[in-house]
């Protein structure tokens, strides 16, 4: 619950709640004030931030320079370990001009700054937050914390006094009502996040009423099933969130590239989309989102569409020959325990074996299956990226060599210094056709070295009951749909 720490998904869909960062993504990525009413930048190792003024904490304390200054450098200067602190390893010096002026001194120039304080990877938090801040986080965002129970809840009210609410920002999504849409309603004043154990479980509890919304936890068959209920709606919409495997590149059995080609080649990833997301998800061949302006094209980059034959050849050439029963190779995949992991884990599982690779499940609880993540106890992992594959920043988070945990996402400890420079030199220069061209070349060694393989682009799905009016998913898959949701004024 500390924005500051959470990197996964919940904690920050959740944190985005809570917590308000300096600048807000638009629909197409582009990096809109927020916090920050203004900033400029005086030379390529100066940022300087104006804060809007009377913006308050939950708890009544004004947000001012020296919060966002302590935010900041408590990432960095060992008051809490938090992988988030390689976003931050350019900045030399923060400095509070005045009660609402913040400056940044980098020892480098960093074009990713202004992203890395973007909602969904940063909030504010007071100063003097320490250690045990996630326990009972307080923020400036739309809603505030109330209580946790670990495994069971998450509860928020919205807050009475939101800064937002009273200032025009640009970002306002207009209230359900005239020309034919739903009825206007009343704003959602509390929202309880529930831990359910797992897809089917949400989808009984959605069928039967007891709870109201579902995103993006139900499996694309249930949600073809709750389409026909009655009391239920769908909302469907594509998103950026991107689906991967990722390899441990320093395995025996994986640390040879063609190993890692032959996995991909065995895979029939559009035969997956087309049978457990029905159609509603596009393939991915880079972590970036769909018409990213970084985005390398497919002619770019190395491909790898099924072809068995060209997996076993791989494997053949990187001496892992069949044995009486076929197998050449043994991997394990740890998932977490939610139904789509587990329903594309199963059929990976049976397209593997055709090429002789005998694939391993693992599946444990979330909390469970992402400390083994962190440390590298694992061969071959499955997540997804919300939100922070929206920023090319995102290849020197997953494969720099300077961000293995706890500093960065390099959980696979991959590492290529030809790789690193290009990172660097795209990190300091500001034209962006020129910085295109450095995160296109690294797309493609990428690609071809394969350190983990882009899946597909999953739509956004929001199931929700009818007395929830007006919610309108946002492409990033986050939770900001509830702050203009309403309760439809028939419902009680």
């Amino acid at each position: 619950m500390d924005v500051r720490q959470g990197t996964d998904a919940q904690s920050e869909r959740v944190g985005g709640l809570i917590f308000d960062a300096l600048v807000k993504k638009d629909e197409h990525f582009n990096l809109r004030p927020w916090l920050a009413a203004s900033w400029e930048q005086p030379d390529a190792l100066t940022w300087v931030f104006h804060l809007r003024d009377g913006v308050r904490f939950h708890d009544g304390r004004r947000l001012e320079a020296e919060d966002v200054a302590y935010t900041i450098r408590s990432m960095i200067d060992g008051t809490l370990i938090t992988a988030k602190g390689g976003s931050f390893a350019a900045v030399k010096a923060v400095e509070v001009l005045d009660r609402l002026t913040v400056r940044v001194r980098l020892t480098r120039p960093y074009a990713g700054l202004l992203f890395n304080m973007s909602d969904g990877l940063f909030g504010v938090v007071p100063k003097g937050a320490g250690r045990d801040f996630g326990l009972h986080p307080v923020g400036s965002g739309p809603f505030r914390f109330v209580s946790a129970v670990q495994d069971k809840e998450v509860i928020l009210e919205r807050s009475s006094e939101y800064w937002a609410d009273s200032v025009e920002t640009g970002f306002r999504v207009q209230s359900s009502g005239a020309g034919g849409q739903e009825p206007r309603g009343r704003r959602i004043e509390r929202v309880r996040f529930s831990v359910v154990p797992d897809a089917i479980t949400s989808a009984l509890e959605l069928k039967k009423g007891s709870a109201d919304l579902a995103s993006n936890v139900v499996t694309l068959d249930m949600v073809h099933t709750l389409e026909s209920e009655p009391n239920l709606k769908v909302e469907s919409v594509p998103s950026s969130i991107v689906n991967y495997v990722n390899f441990n590149v320093t395995d025996p059995a994986l640390k040879d590239e063609r190993v890692r080609q032959a996995v991909a080649c065995a895979m029939d990833r559009q035969a997956i989309v087309d049978a457990i997301w029905r159609g509603k998800a596009r393939l991915a061949n880079t972590l970036l989102p769909v018409g990213h302006w970084a985005e390398a094209n497919g002619g770019e980059m190395a491909a790898y569409p099924h072809d068995v034959a060209r997996a076993k050849a791989l494997l053949e050439a990187a001496g892992f020959r069949a044995n009486k029963d076929g197998v050449r190779v043994r991997i394990t995949l740890k998932i977490n325990t939610d139904e789509t992991p587990r329903l594309m884990a199963a059929v990976l599982q049976q397209q593997l074996r055709a090429a002789g690779i005998d694939l391993q499940i693992r599946s444990a609880e979330f909390g469970t299956f992402y400390a083994d993540v962190t440390k590298g106890a694992f061969q071959m992992y499955a997540l997804r990226w919300i939100g922070s594959n929206e920023d090319p920043d995102i290849f020197r988070y997953v494969y720099g060599s300077g961000s293995f945990p706890p500093k960065g996402g390099n959980r696979g400890r991959y590492s290529n210094a030809r790789v690193d420079a290009l990172l660097t030199a795209a990190a300091v220069v500001t034209d962006q056709s020129e910085r295109r061209r450095e995160y296109v070349e690294v797309q493609r060694i990428l690609a071809e070295e394969l350190p983990g393989i882009p899946l597909w682009y999953p739509n956004n799905q929001v199931v929700h009951t009818r007395r929830i009016v007006g919610v309108r998913p946002r492409v990033s898959g986050n939770f900001d749909f509830l702050t203009d949701a309403e309760i439809a004024s028939s419902s009680r």
